[in-house]
């Protein structure tokens, strides 16, 4: 019998990650929305436009899709970067010193590598520039007096992500290495940024719209596994792909797993939301049991070769549960 632990362990620990930090960015976020908040509308909109974009993905041109996920995603960088960095001045260094070594080393791979693979060969000039910048800002803090926000910090993580995916994506360290390392921190900003704009009430509307369409979508129209397979060739983190463990080998290599971030987004919510309702042993109860029930539709998938089945109905299935030993118990 085939099974896998790789997968349901890391949809637990993005989202508990999730869970954790959400109460340390909370007021910051609500503050820089201006406490707004989703109502019953917006859930059902938001659902809407989902449905209508994954429909209409594949029809897309694949340029415009990278470049599409390339700014949303250095945008959703910049904006985390830049509200919370108003640090001391000894972490803003650390900070800068942190991308001078990961630019330095990249631009130093390129060199080396200079012949072999032009495009990451010259990435090297870019790197360069970025270790430059960087070192520029570096300096800049050392006499800067205010510890508000600042913006040449906020510049550096989307900086070396766009780098590093022009320049690398087609290389062994980008997958399932760097692919896997950006897609867990997407899929944890992606849950913050968007958690906190829900409700309970407008939470279990969304999610449930969401688990219908998603089943509409995988099981009987198809139009997910076309837009995940368009999207899939990008090698943009719009995923996370990992090794099955125990490893199951086929003719084409070691099985990967992979999970889209919209499904650690689903986790993720109907995680914070059972913290801020029920507290924190049933969000972590809540936790467990998505894993679990993860890990059991897997081992169905597995073992009787079903190509592909709605992650937000294994996600549900699981968080239902906690959620009816919670009410039974009390």
């Amino acid at each position: 019998m085939y099974f896998d632990v790789t997968m349901p362990l890391t949809l637990f620990i993005v989202v508990v990650v999730a869970m954790f930090l959400e109460r340390k960015v909370e007021k910051k976020l609500k503050a820089t929305f201006e406490e707004r908040e989703f109502g019953v509308r917006d859930a059902v909109l938001l659902v809407a436009a989902i449905s209508v974009t994954v429909s209409l993905m594949v029809f897309i041109p694949q340029m415009a899709i990278m470049l599409m996920f390339l700014f949303a995603y250095s945008m959703l960088l910049f904006i985390f970067t830049y509200l919370f960095s108003d640090f001391k001045k000894t972490g803003a260094k650390m900070f800068c010193l942190t991308f001078l070594i990961v630019s330095f080393v990249a631009a130093t791979i390129s060199l080396i590598n200079f012949g072999v693979n032009s495009t990451v060969a010259y990435g090297a000039l870019a790197f360069y520039c970025l270790f430059g910048f960087t070192f520029l800002a570096l300096l800049y803090e050392e006499n800067k007096a205010d510890t508000g926000e600042r913006w040449y910090l906020a510049v550096l993580p989307p900086a070396l992500f766009i780098c590093l995916y022009v320049f690398f994506s087609r290389t062994p360290i980008w997958f399932p290495y760097l692919l896997d390392l950006y897609g867990a921190v997407f899929a944890v900003l992606i849950i913050l940024y968007l958690g906190s704009l829900f409700t309970w009430k407008t939470s279990l509307i969304f999610v449930g719209l969401l688990t219908i369409m998603d089943v509409i979508l995988v099981l009987f129209t198809g139009s997910m596994v076309s837009a995940a397979r368009h999207v899939s060739v990008l090698r943009l983190p719009v995923l996370i792909s990992v090794p099955t463990l125990p490893a199951i080998v086929t003719k084409w290599g070691t099985l990967y797993m992979s999970l889209g971030l919209g499904d650690f987004f689903f986790a993720g919510l109907l995680t914070i939301q059972t913290f801020k309702k029920f507290g924190k042993d049933i969000a972590m109860l809540s936790a467990i049991a998505m894993s679990i029930s993860f890990f059991i539709f897997e081992i169905l998938m597995l073992n009787y070769e079903i190509g592909a089945f709605p992650g937000t109905l294994m996600i549900i299935c699981g968080w239902l549960l906690s959620v009816i030993w919670k009410k039974v118990r009390h």
